[in-house]
Order: structure tokens, then sequence, then C-alpha cells
């Protein structure tokens, strides 16, 4: 197995690892926001159980849950209601949106009541004090926090191969078979890369955001 040959093998299971991290993003990010409010609602039930919701997905480790989600319906209802994938996604998707939630619902919860009150007085409707006045706030509050987890999410990916996903760690076990354990140490390289982008990215949103002190 020549370095060409195992660097195409890896680029195919980087693919898999990317498709992971983006819709676990895109799926996330809008349904953590969901949870937060939720968890921040004035309706007593509903934020209790979003809580306690939020709680068990947050103790849970995540390997435990893809594995949860992938063979319980199975044996319950006697075929599993995900594909691999979908139930990678599943799980993944679940368990950011609550990890979302709380720094959502920190950022949010972090701005002064003053800041509400003066858009009232200003004769400004709820939703144009948060859009107007909240909003790139709590986004330039958030941002840090934020970062942490989409860069801890590149790493998490590789979790997925406890279901036989073929993401990039598990392209290079494979080679394993052929005594080779050098991929398995190369795909460091990958990592890295990936991570460097997006620390690279989010430096660039801090700056773009500075004008927004808080």
């Amino acid at each position: 197995m020549g370095f060409v040959e195992v660097t195409l093998s890896l680029l195919k299971g980087l693919e898999q690892t990317c498709l992971i991290f983006a819709l676990t993003l895109v799926l996330a990010l809008p349904l953590g926001l969901v949870i937060s409010f939720g968890s921040m609602s004035k309706f007593k039930p509903l934020a209790y159980i979003t809580k306690f919701f939020v709680w068990i997905i947050r103790g849970v480790p995540l390997m435990l849950q893809v594995i949860i989600v992938f063979y319980v319906p199975g044996y319950l209802l006697g075929t599993p209601l995900f594909s691999r994938f979908g139930s990678v996604i599943a799980a993944f998707v679940i368990n950011y949106a609550c990890y979302f939630s709380e720094i959502y619902r920190g950022g949010i919860e972090s701005i002064s009541k003053g800041q509400y009150e003066a858009g009232q007085v200003l004769g400004m409707t709820k939703t144009q004090i948060f859009f107007k006045v909240v909003l790139m706030q709590v986004v330039k509050r958030i941002l840090a926090p934020m970062s942490n987890e989409v860069i801890t999410l590149v790493k998490d990916t590789a979790l997925a191969r406890v279901i036989m996903i073929v993401e990039i760690i598990k392209a290079a076990q494979e080679f394993a078979a052929y005594g080779l354990m050098w991929p398995l140490f190369y795909t460091a390289v990958f990592y890295l890369i990936f991570v460097g982008l997006l620390s690279l990215l989010f430096g660039y949103f801090e700056k773009k955001l500075s004008y927004y002190r808080v």
C-alpha cells in the first residue's frame, strides 16, 4: 500500500466525516435555539421537561447515544428506525442541539433587562428588540463557546465508526489488516487542517464582531 493509495482512501473517509459534520451543524444549530426557548419558557412544565431532557443527553456519552439510536428501535420494533448513517446523524443532532441550547440560553440571559426596557421605551416590539438590539450581542458572546463545540464536533465524528460508518478513522483502521499502522497516525494531519481552517474562520468572525463590545 503506497502513500497515494492510502491518501485517496482516507480522503473518501474524510468525505463521510465532512458530511456528518455539516449535517449535524445545519440541523443542530436551529434545533438548539428551539430547545433553549423551551428551557427558558415561562410555562414551568415545559421548562422542567426540556431541562431534564437536556440533562440526560448531556450526561450520557455520545457513543452510547449512537448505539441506542441504532440498536434499541430494532429490538423494540423488530426493525431499525434509521439506517446506520441516519442513526449517527440523529444521535449527533440531538446531542449537539442540547449543548448548543445551553450556549444560546447563557448568551440570551446574559443580556441585561435594561436593554429590553430601553427598546420598549423607543416603541420597539419584542421581535424588533431581539433582532436589532439583542441578537448580535448574543452572537458575540456565544461565539467562543460555540467555536469550541464545533471543533469538538470535528473530532467526535470519529465515533460514527462504532456502528461501522467508514469515516476517516475507520478508513485508516482498515489498513491494519495489511500490517500498516501509520495511516492511523496520518489521519491527524487531516484533523489538524480541518480544525485549523475552522479556527481561522472563527477568528475572522470574532474580528468582524469586535464592533459589538460587550
